[in-house]
């Protein structure tokens, strides 16, 4: 009679790369979820960067920047009251920050002529890390 050999893996083998598995994901995972947050962080520095330039031309057409009622949605959609208005400034709406939280724009500004800013991760005011808030100051 043929003997057959059944060839595989024990369950103490299986268990053992199912452990190693899991220490490498333990190690790599915290690693690339803290790259993640400074990716978001630059990002939110460059739209902010753009906002700027969209701004400044703005107030090159029409003289000023837009009030914080007309908010950064005058760059795309000419506000009633602005004759002046040569836009679109972006081409695009203007985006949610990485986080989904809206920018946050005042004119006039406490720190400047307009103050423009993402509250961060958590959406609140002041906050360290990926809770910082980013601004154009």
């Amino acid at each position: 009679m043929p003997r057959h050999c059944y060839r595989g893996f024990t369950l103490l083998e299986l268990l053992v790369v199912i452990v190693i598995i899991g220490l490498l994901a333990g190690y790599v995972a915290p690693r690339y979820f803290a790259q993640e947050g400074k990716s978001k962080i630059q990002v939110t520095r460059a739209q902010i960067n753009a906002f700027e330039k969209a701004l400044d031309q703005y107030r090159l057409d029409t003289g000023r920047y837009p009030t914080t009622e007309q908010g950064l949605a005058a760059l795309n959609t000419a506000p009633n009251d602005e004759p002046k208005w040569d836009g679109p400034y972006l081409r695009k709406a203007v985006p949610a920050d990485p986080w989904d939280n809206p920018y946050q724009y005042r004119q006039p500004g406490e720190r400047g002529e307009y103050d423009l800013f993402s509250l961060g991760k958590d959406g609140q005011a002041g906050g360290d890390g990926e809770n910082a808030d980013i601004d154009n100051y």
